[in-house]
This record gives structure tokens, sequence and C-alpha cells, in this order.
């Protein structure tokens, strides 16, 4: 029961000293509401409300079934423009992408000539020209293809490609950005948390102070997991329901509950990181120049921006060694496929059996830098 009054009190106390810390404080918090929805909201990668014009020298049925089939949310509705303008109103900005319907256009589609049908892309724009290109051009061949089928009374392919997109069903890219950049910020935090959380005792020569009370390394240890762990899983928490679920308006489609429990698992192993780069960082530059060679490549091969399918083999069977690949497996299993305990409990044992591992090493390491520093 001692033990465990003193891994309370430390951990308490160190959470005043995390709240009087205005820049870890800030990171936090920004972190888990502006980053997470500027995430979403800035890095799409669908086509949305792009800018487009028609320029209608045929005047036909069939320009006219062209101009109407580009609706929202992927375009804004077309404007009609002369041939003349479409060189000032592209230098001007004012279009992303300009249709040019030429003359006698549907007479020679349907005396089999094959006529030439301009789009001009403004390319400043990379993202939405290269996406928007392949838009227009699957726009126009369907419209051309069903104005065909019915001026010839010809019957459509036999075959009707259905595609049913699963978890995501408009492949909205905010879905899955908003959700991937709290599981990263977990990591992230952890490390930075529970890391400076040592370096600054050393630092503020609290340390010390520490080591000469009936204190073990395990209890100073514990109370810093479990104070910076608390931090983050509240923010985690409150993240997903506020910011990803009412503000962004994404759906969960798991147990958000459970999920935290796996947080709660998964950050044994990531505070364990931290507090292993603690004692060996001398100050908070080094803390953050280790944090660098860690984090990045630990985040880059977890899965979490490219899946492990698409890795070498050998690389994808080395990583399984990192929790944080057990971590945004189930993380992405729980919160877009709303996977339950019976799927995702093996890497659920698999996080808390490697975070242990690697929570038992920083300790021996923590309670070799005490000796000394002793």
């Amino acid at each position: 029961m001692r033990k465990i009054a003193n891994i309370f009190w430390l951990g308490t106390k160190e959470l005043r000293s995390f709240s009087h810390d205005f820049v870890l404080l800030g990171l936090v918090i920004y972190a888990f509401s502006f980053a997470v929805t500027m995430q979403a909201r800035s890095s799409a990668q669908e086509l949305h409300n792009a800018s487009i014009a028609i320029v209608d020298e045929d005047n036909s049925e069939l320009s006219r079934r062209i101009a109407h089939a580009f609706l929202p949310p992927y375009f804004k509705p077309p404007r009609m423009i002369a041939e003349a303008d479409i060189v000032p109103k592209m230098n001007a900005g004012a279009f992303t992408f300009v249709v040019d319907i030429p003359p006698h256009f549907q007479r020679d589609v349907l005396g089999g000539r094959r006529p030439d049908l301009q789009v001009n892309v403004d390319a400043t724009a990379v993202v939405q020209a290269g996406l928007g290109a392949g838009y227009a051009q699957q726009i126009i061949t369907a419209e051309i293809a069903g104005f065909m089928s019915k001026a010839e009374h010809t019957q459509l392919s036999p075959v009707n490609l259905v595609v049913h997109i699963a978890f995501n069903p408009n492949a909205t890219t905010a879905w899955f950005s908003s959700v991937m950049g709290i599981i990263n910020d977990v990591t992230m935090l952890a490390i930075i948390l529970s890391g400076a959380a040592i370096v600054r005792e050393r630092e503020h020569g609290t340390m010390d102070h520490l080591l000469v009370m009936p204190l073990t390394p395990f209890e100073i240890a514990m109370s810093k997991v479990w104070a910076n762990g608390l931090v983050i899983t509240v923010a985690t928490g409150l993240s997903l329901y506020i910011v990803v679920k009412a503000i962004l308006g994404i759906p969960i489609a798991g147990s958000i509950p459970l999920f935290m429990v796996g947080v709660v698992i998964y950050l044994f192993f990531a505070t364990a990181i931290g507090i292993f780069m603690g004692t060996v960082a001398r100050s908070m530059p080094q803390l953050g120049l280790l944090y660098m060679l860690i984090y990045m490549p630990m985040n880059m091969l977890s899965g979490s921006n490219t899946p492990l399918e698409s890795m070498p083999h050998w690389l994808a069977i080395a990583v399984q060694i990192s929790p944080s690949t057990h971590f945004v497996s189930f993380a992405q299993a729980i919160l877009y496929r709303g996977a339950g305990l019976s799927v995702v409990w093996p890497r659920f044992l698999a996080t808390a059996t490697i975070g242990g591992l690697f929570f038992w090493l920083a300790l021996r390491r923590f309670r070799s830098v005490a000796a000394q520093t002793a």
C-alpha cells in the first residue's frame, strides 16, 4: 500500500508540474484540437467544389447533357462563357476547368467522325487538376455513351459494374486523416511528455531530491507513466468525442471505450520509450533530436501512412516487433471497421507483451542512471 500511495502522490506532483508548463500544455491542446481539425480539412485528396466553365459552340442536346452532368459536391454549377473568354478567365484564375464543346459536335459524334472535345485545366491547383481531369473524362464519356445508346437504340453493356466502398462510402479523406492524426499524436506526445518529465527533473535538480527520499526508481518511473498517460488518455477521448464527432461530424464506426482501453495498454510502451530517452538525453534539445530519430521511422513504418502490404515482405515482418504497428492495426479496426474485442484481442495481447518488455528495459536503464546519480 505504501508503494501505491507513493506512486499516486508522485503522480499528482507530476500533474501539477505539467499544468504549470505552458509550452507542453499548449502542445497537448493544439495537437488534439487545432492540428486534428486542420489535418482533416486541409489535406483532402478528393475533388470538392472545383470551379468549371462550359463553352458550348454546338448548342445541341448532347452538349447540354454534358454541361448539366457536372454536379456538386465535386464541381460548382458550371458557368457558360464565350470561346474568347477562355484564356483571360484561366489567366485570372476564375476557373480550374473549362470544357470547350466545338461546333457540330453532336452531328460528328452521330456520324462516327470522333470529334475532339477540349478540356482546359489550370494545373497550378495540382490536386484538383489531377483528380478533376479524370472526373471530367469519366463524366463526358458516360454522357456520350448514354446519348449514343438512345440515339442508335442499342443495348448497353450486359454487365453493370457496381462498386461498394466499405467503411467510407464516399472515400472522404477527412474520415481517415482526422482519426490517424489522433493516433499519431498519442505516440508523439507520450514519448515527449514522459521524456520531458525525466529531463525536467534533472535540469531543475529535483531528481536528486527524489533519490534521497525513501522512494524506489520503480515508484518514480510509474508515477510519471500514470500521470502523463492520464493526460494523453483524457485528451484522446475529448478529441474523439468533441473534435472528430461533434465539430468535424465524422462518424466513428466502433466503440470508443474499447479503443481507449487499447490506448491505455499502448501507453505503457510509448511512455517507456520516453523514459528511456529521458535517461539518455542530458537536455531538452538532445531529447528533441533523439525523438526525431526514434519517432519518425516508427511512425512511418507503423502502417499509419502506408499499409504494411506495400512494404517489402521482410520489412513488414520486422516491424511487428514494434507495438506501434499493433496499435495502429487495432485502432483502425475498431474506429473504422467497428471491430469488437473478439477481433482485436490478439493485437491487444501483442501490444501488452512487447510494451511490457520495453517498459522493463526502460526501468532497468532508469535504475542504472539513478544508482549512478545517487
